[in-house]
């Protein structure tokens, strides 16, 4: 009976998501009007014309919105202890190419512990230091390429009943280039995102957020950090571990999210200025899309996904695009002076491949108070054709997902940032 009423609560979300597809806005001419909210003028009408003004004035007054307003404000963790145990090693990974290593984090708050397992890959061909990519998979390390020594992580046993076609290794290896990755002397580091917060309503005790100060007592507060605030945080946390790889160059590190997790890389790079590259690959409302085009998956849509990924203020902006006090584009920005590239593909229109390239280019006039390049044109470039400044960007042929070409395009970029 428990198998029946999960199959058919999967089926009505799985309908519920489709109707919302279908009931969006795909047209263009149905665009309203917008106008963008200032990036460089403060909330007290001041113009910004420096870095440090941006820096010291404007930045963290766009941080506090986006925390208040939206993502939910990290709370401090300074009662959470991150302790890590090798439990294997393999220089022969990818036929030779590279070193794995499968690592256990437990979190700790002094009573309860939680774990997460990462799954790390280093050039075996490259000396000295090496830079990294950080990034989320989102059905397991094991789904990311066909060996039979990747360990399934606890939490994956509570997200995918047993016999589940999630539990095959390689499922989704093509979402990760590793030879390609490894081949250009980079690093990777992954870990499966229920680890850090079960996707999946009713496992919230699961995540990380539950260690936390507060937990569980009284009613959540309006600014309280849900999904995406998580997923963003354990990301930091993978860099914490990278410091203690001496291989590991921790002045070169990237993170790289697709969809809901291209929204929770972009948050992270907007809190942690360790990540000196960040990449958001077809992440739509909520990430790297501009709200106010109205075009494609909707506030009031993405913000009604459970569990919940946005704090309970962004609930107030359903169908009012046009109130928030804050748009994607600084969001962006708050990545600068360091390297931001934003991915799209043709046929993901609920993503608003469109939307996605405006926010990077509204966002280019904090980068040129730094003397960067961002975007030039407010005109899409080609298929194909990307662009490679400070802001990079590309479109591709194609679906909702992340490619070899996105990889290739990837590695292109912080070759030449790093």
């Amino acid at each position: 009976m428990q198998t029946n009423v999960t199959v058919l609560f999967l089926a009505l979300l799985v309908s519920c998501s489709l109707q919302a597809q279908q009931d969006a806005n795909y047209e263009e001419s149905k665009v309203p009007d917008y106008v963008l909210p200032e990036l460089l003028v403060t909330s007290k009408g001041k113009t910004i014309a420096s870095a440090r003004q941006w820096e010291e004035l404007r930045r963290p007054e766009l941080l506090e919105l986006f925390a208040s307003q939206m993502y939910g404000r990290t709370p401090d963790d300074a009662g959470i202890t991150v302790r890590y145990e090798l439990l294997t090693e393999n220089p022969s990974a990818l036929g030779g190419k590279a070193t794995s290593k499968q690592v256990k984090f437990i979190f700790s708050n002094g009573e309860k512990e939680l774990e997460a397992l990462l799954l790390l890959l280093i050039p075996n061909g490259s000396t000295g230091k090496v830079p990294v990519f950080v990034g989320y998979n989102y059905k397991g390390n094991h789904s990311t390429l066909s060996d039979s020594t990747i360990l399934y992580s606890k939490n994956f046993a509570l997200v995918r009943e047993p016999g589940h076609p999630d539990w095959q290794r390689g499922g989704q290896a093509s979402r990760w280039s590793y030879d390609d990755i490894i081949g250009r002397g980079y690093a990777v580091a992954t870990l499966c995102y229920h680890d850090i917060f079960p996707d999946k309503p009713g496992f919230k005790d699961h995540s990380v957020v539950s260690l936390f100060k507060g937990y569980g007592k009284g009613p959540e507060a309006s600014d309280e950090w849900q999904a995406i605030g998580a997923w963003a945080w354990g990301s930091s946390r993978i860099v914490d571990y990278l410091a203690t790889e001496p291989r590991i160059d921790t002045g070169k590190i990237a993170i790289m999210g697709h969809s809901r997790q291209g929204k929770a890389a972009l948050w992270a790079g907007a809190q942690d200025t360790r990540f000196k590259i960040v990449i958001s690959n077809d992440s739509g409302e909520g990430g790297a899309a501009l709200s106010r085009r109205e075009y494609g998956e909707s506030i009031e849509r993405v913000s009604s996904i459970q569990p919940a990924w946005f704090c309970p203020a962004f609930n107030q902006y359903r169908g009012k695009e046009q109130e928030r006090p804050i748009d994607q584009h600084q969001l962006i920005a708050l990545m600068a002076p360091r390297a931001v590239y934003v991915a799209s593909a043709v046929e993901d229109r609920w993503a608003d491949p469109k939307g996605e390239y405006l926010a990077a280019y509204h966002a280019s006039p904090v980068y040129r108070l730094y003397g960067l390049r961002g975007l030039d044109s407010d005109e899409m470039p080609g298929i194909h054709e990307p662009v490679m400044n400070d802001i990079g960007y590309h479109i591709r042929e194609g679906v909702h997902d992340v490619t070899r070409y996105d990889w290739l395009r990837f590695l292109d970029f912080a070759d030449q940032h790093f």
